[in-house]
């Protein structure tokens, strides 16, 4: 595959960027620039772990300044990083086998790049950042006006808010943790004022704690706090209008205005009568259908009228919500484990199904997902999830805090050898700490690196109980369990609920301009619905799982 990339491609376009990260037979593997080493001069160090099962090298200039390239095999943790060093060719100001060996435990990896690339779409750096906020920019709707970053994918708008409190605070500027300007208090403290003074609506929390009408900020982090505390349904009266676009009618919402159907199937197990069911319906719907990285079967291009008509034949067939249009628990992913597999050493199947269905309809402050893997292997790819586990021959091994986010991050090790009802006890309260006290639309990798004693701390928290606060988060995991139900079953059951999903408020028409594609062949103009016969491209939004 190097010798493809390195070669092949490079008779074709001159100095093309042929930098790559894939997985082959279960093992990471990432090349970027010159990883050859087919520079005149240029220079190698190199790093051969047989105990973590990893090989990296670095190229670097003939002066050893600056990395022209390189391959990682095992462990491509720091590929981006790496990419950037090498696109950026920006000089050392590190000693470049740092880059490639491990850091110490609880030790810090070193810093890179002194200006990093913020926002890949847009091709902003910090340095144009730091930039704008020496020039005045004092929050991220101004920084995104300044410089064009966030504007595209947003994925980067988590960096660019850490990039804009670090720099105002080394400038001696205090920075705003207000949830927005209708509220004076950061998403913790309002969850903790909620909690403790046992608001159950919008109203009484606006009226309590904050002043004005909402916005798009306040109300969806509102109507979030509000399901994690109570497990009510989101589209109950006085909750529906804070809802977000997606929760608002419990589905992902496309780029040509139609929405998905993803149905839960815990750790990916599934029934034979089950398929034919999820085919049936997209057969009679005219759905795409999609296998989706979670193990899951996404239908898309469903018209919202549809949407309470499909629910019924699922939920008839055995299904529920797969919530992949929450905030909120998505997937629990595994492999085939000690069933099926020759290699593995637990039944990881079992565990992911447990897991997914004491967790489904969790409400937090950003989507979560997780794997569990049978053994070493890590056919799940456990440890490229919010948390993860992997079957050892004592138990298993608990990892938390990673997540395929801006900068992708690998899952730490928080505790080892765990009997299964121990890694559920960890989670239960790993889950609802991070419910109680992460930033709104933080994900936990972004969580735990914010942390202050980081792992430690974390670990003192929930392992040690140095809070006192272990019984209390095991008990509000309970109640969620307790509480739970699913949320299409009841949409479709009442009727003001149902009434939502019609297009028009004063008619029974169908919406008639929606287009659809015939892409690749899976979608006949036979196939169509009633009513649908053009055929023209069907854009598909991603993150449903």
């Amino acid at each position: 595959r190097e010798h493809q990339l390195g070669v092949g491609a490079a008779h074709v376009v001159a100095q093309a960027d042929l930098s790559t990260k894939l997985k082959l037979l279960g093992v990471e593997v990432g090349s970027f620039g010159d990883a050859k080493g087919t520079t005149e001069g240029c220079r190698t160090v190199s790093l051969s772990d047989n105990v973590r099962g990893t090989y990296s090298k670095l190229v670097l200039s003939p002066d050893g300044t600056k990395v022209l390239g390189g391959l990682l095999v095992g462990d491509t943790s720091r590929y981006g990083d790496l990419l950037d060093l090498t696109m950026s060719a920006a000089p050392l100001t590190v000693p470049p086998e740092t880059l490639i060996v491990p850091p110490l435990p609880g030790g810090a990896a070193p810093t890179l790049s002194a200006n990093a690339l913020i926002c890949s779409c847009e091709n902003v750096r910090s340095d144009a950042i730091c930039g704008a906020i020496a020039d005045g920019a004092r929050d991220v709707a101004t920084l995104k006006k300044c410089t064009g970053a966030g504007t595209g994918c947003g994925g980067c708008v988590p960096s660019l808010h850490g990039l804009l409190q670090s720099e105002l605070a080394r400038l001696g500027e205090t920075f705003s943790n207000h949830l927005c300007e209708h509220f004076a208090h950061s998403r913790q403290e309002l969850f903790d004022l909620v909690r403790v003074k046992g608001h159950h609506t919008w109203d009484e929390v606006l009226g309590a704690h904050g002043h004005g009408l909402g916005c798009e900020i306040c109300k969806p982090a509102v109507a979030s706090i509000l399901a994690s505390l109570y497990n009510e349904h989101i589209l109950k009266p006085g909750h529906a209008p804070l809802q977000d676009t997606n929760d608002a009618f419990l589905a992902n919402i496309q780029k040509n205005g139609t929405y998905s159907v993803m149905p839960r199937v815990p750790g990916g197990e599934i029934t034979a009568e089950g398929l034919i069911a999820i085919g049936a319906v997209a057969k009679r719907y005219g759905l795409y259908c999609k296998i989706t990285g979670g193990q899951r079967i996404d239908l898309l291009g469903a018209q919202r009228d549809d949407l309470p008509a499909i629910w019924e034949e699922l939920i008839a067939a055995g299904f529920e919500s797969g919530h992949a249009y929450g905030k909120s628990l998505r997937t629990v992913k595994s492999c085939v484990g000690s069933t099926w597999c020759r290699y593995g050493v637990q039944d990881s199947t079992s565990l992911a199904v447990r897991l997914e269905l004491r967790y489904r309809g969790l409400r937090s402050p950003h989507k979560l997902k997780s794997g569990v893997s049978g053994c070493t292997r890590e056919c799940a790819e456990a440890r490229s999830k919010d948390f993860g586990i992997i079957a050892t021959e004592k138990g298993w091994n608990l990892y938390v805090g990673g997540n395929g986010g801006v900068t992708p991050k690998h899952a730490v090790l928080l505790a080892s050898d765990l009997h299964e009802d121990e890694v559920v006890r960890l989670l239960d309260r790993y889950l609802m700490f991070y419910v109680r006290t992460a930033d709104r639309l933080q994900r936990t990798s972004t969580w735990l690196e914010n942390m202050d004693g980081g792992l430690d701390y974390l670990r003192a928290v929930i392992m040690d109980d140095r809070l006192g606060i272990c019984a209390e988060l095991e008990a509000e995991m309970e109640r969620h369990v307790a509480s739970y139900e699913d949320e299409w079953a009841r949409a479709v059951a009442t009727q003001e609920m149902r009434a939502r999903f019609r297009t028009f408020v004063n008619s029974d028409a169908r919406d008639d301009g929606v287009q659809w594609v015939d892409e690749r062949g899976q979608i006949r103009p036979a196939d169509l619905p009633p009513g649908l016969t053009h055929l023209t491209p069907l854009p598909m939004a991603g993150g449903d799982d």
